[in-house]
């Protein structure tokens, strides 16, 4: 029986409008009320979702999230962080000279906001152009601090430009970091091991939860480790095929409410069998 369902936003819950349709909120909000724990699971900070939390009844005490591809667990009402693993500022300066080098812009997000470093001005970041719910703030990098926190490291940058640049990254960066496309035009770095099936995994020790009783669906690079860890591993229609070859069950597409054709099959209707 699965008892938690940890879903990608972009290109999975979010339409072609970056909207979720109603029978996918109808249908998510009858799992919680079956005692499902509903979990976004994103590359986003809690404050750029906060909006689709309310749509989906996602707000009270036991609702969390994974936020940052799995580097915090925040709890959905207050935005307590349960579980966390971050990014030291060494990362950070060797991170500014790749982009540098690579002559790539280069963001920085600590919580809900966005450092912007001064790496390439040729090609400006086009990061606030894709999420426009943070704040940003142009930062220098001997201005940065080690006590404070920084989550991942992101590039936003037209897509074959951007794959130009990705070909000429240093083998060993792969070794120390999670490198992921998250979309076309956007490259993130997290610590190494940091994904979206480590946050889900400590959430789902925190509940008491087994690895047989996770679903997660989702679509992009990023969701491929938490589509392998899953019970039920569930790939859009509108997937990358790398996610699509290792997920147990493929669904429809994001404009077609996917995720409520999963979940009804996987999880709802389980649940009336066994009543």
């Amino acid at each position: 029986m699965i008892k938690l369902v940890a879903i990608d936003l972009d290109g999975t819950l979010l339409n072609s409008q970056k909207q979720i349709s109603d029978e996918d909120k109808q249908t998510l909000k009858q799992a919680k009320q079956n005692g499902v724990k509903v979990v976004i699971c994103t590359g986003r900070p809690l404050a750029a979702i906060t909006g689709y939390l309310t749509e989906l009844d996602l707000n009270d005490p036991g609702d969390y999230s994974i936020t940052f591809n799995g580097g915090l667990v925040q709890k959905n009402d207050t935005g307590e962080i349960i579980e966390k693993a971050l990014m030291p500022l060494e990362h950070i300066h060797e991170l500014y000279e790749l982009a540098v080098s690579l002559n790539i812009p280069l963001d920085i997000l600590s919580e809900g906001t966005v450092l912007h470093l001064p790496t390439s001005e040729e090609y400006p970041s086009i990061y606030g152009r894709l999420n426009n719910l943070l704040t940003f703030e142009p930062t220098k990098l001997g201005e940065m601090k080690a006590d404070r926190i920084y989550n991942k490291a992101v590039v936003a940058i037209d897509a074959d430009y951007l794959d130009a640049q990705i070909q000429k990254i240093p083998a060993d960066f792969y070794e120390r970091y999670e490198v992921i496309k998250t979309r076309s035009n956007l490259l993130e770095f997290m610590p190494k091991g940091i994904t979206k099936a480590y946050g889900i995994s400590l959430l789902a020790r925190d509940l008491d939860i087994k690895q047989e009783e996770v679903m997660t669906i989702g679509d992009e690079e990023n969701d491929l480790p938490m589509i392998e860890y899953a019970g039920i591993g569930v790939a859009m229609e509108n997937a990358v095929d790398m996610v699509k070859k290792a997920a147990d069950v493929i669904t429809k597409n994001n404009d077609q409410s996917g995720v409520a054709e999963a979940v009804k099959e996987y999880v709802l209707k389980p649940m009336k069998g066994a009543n």
